[in-house]
């Protein structure tokens, strides 16, 4: 199975139409996440993809996008919430 990295996700996009497809963008790459931050376990490949799709999505002017790698990150989870997890195959699209 190829290395998977944990990447937290988030944007801030300024036009309803926009947001819809950024969000739609994102749902297909994320495992967990609520409104506009997501988690995703993506490879090089998976990444480099995400990044271009959400690309031809945002207006670089006044929409923002954050890809952060959350690798070596120990996380923890808080009450009833269970850890995110790279499970056995994902379907992306």
């Amino acid at each position: 199975m190829p290395d998977r990295i944990l990447y937290l996700a988030a944007y801030d996009v300024t036009d309803p139409g926009r947001l819809q497809a950024a969000l739609h963008v994102l749902k297909g790459y994320a495992c967990g996440g609520q409104k506009s931050v997501f988690e995703c376990f993506l490879t090089e490949r998976e990444r480099r993809a995400l990044v271009a799709e959400i690309r031809g999505v945002l207006n670089l002017a006044c929409d923002r996008f954050l890809l952060l790698p959350l690798g070596g990150v120990k996380v923890r989870t808080l009450g009833i919430a269970l850890p995110p997890g790279d499970p056995d195959f994902y379907y992306v699209g």
